[in-house]
């Protein structure tokens, strides 16, 4: 029964965006192991990272060293990154028919570097044709959420894991930024109204999750239906 739900459903690209705090680990987390339980083929994976080269990249960046460099050079190594993940990762896997949940992709790029970083269109165009190579998501969900409440989040989750607060290159920028951002994150979704679907964040995480779920019923014909337990 689950081999006939693999082979009937086709492959489809899910990637989640949205600024920091927002919960989009956990939505992916979530819908990976929904489809999973209905038979799907599910690999779950992140940006930057989900390859070891890509990953090596993350850390690098995360960390704040290429800062002095300019926003401009960490798109290029966004690109690099990402370039790894969709060769060694994303198509080869798609290509096997499995369904791939990415947590942050190439908008996380155009929204940070290019619209609040100010990196030239033109750049990041380029950037994202090399890197994609046609791999467009086939569903963007963008959890939006006011960064004053999603900043909260960040403080009460690094207390609860004992890490400093707004460690990382870029939970440490101030509000101001974050407030561009998530415009910017907004403006995406309305410029790709059949790719993206902007869900409230604002919310607890069961409901939130019945959202995702009730985006991809809407954008996907085939999903297989869910298991009768045994």
């Amino acid at each position: 029964m689950a081999a006939d739900q693999e082979r009937s459903t086709k492959p489809r690209f899910i990637t989640f965006e949205g600024g920091e705090g927002v919960g989009k680990s956990t939505q992916v987390r979530r819908l990976a192991d929904r489809l999973a339980a209905r038979g799907i083929a599910v690999v779950r994976t992140r940006e930057p990272g989900g390859t070891p080269k890509a990953e090596a990249v993350r850390s690098f960046i995360l960390q704040g060293k290429p800062e002095s460099w300019g926003v401009g050079a960490e798109a290029v190594l966004f690109a690099a990154a990402r370039l790894d993940h969709v060769n060694e990762l994303i198509a080869p896997s798609l290509a096997a028919g499995k369904w791939v949940i990415c947590d942050r992709f190439a908008d996380s790029t155009r929204a940070y570097q290019g619209l609040t970083g100010g990196v030239d269109d033109k750049l990041i165009d380029a950037l994202e044709h090399l890197a994609l190579n046609g791999h467009t998501p086939d569903l963007t969900i963008i959890l939006d959420m006011d960064p004053d409440i999603a900043f909260e989040r960040v403080r009460q989750r690094a207390l609860d894991d004992g890490m400093p607060a707004l460690a990382d290159r870029f939970e440490k920028e101030d509000l101001s930024f974050h407030r561009r951002l998530r415009d910017n994150f907004l403006a995406i979704a309305v410029a790709n109204p059949g790719r993206c679907v902007v869900l409230s964040a604002d919310t607890d995480e069961d409901t939130l999750a019945e959202a995702v779920w009730a985006a991809l019923e809407d954008h996907f014909s085939d999903l297989p239906a869910e298991r009768l337990a045994e």
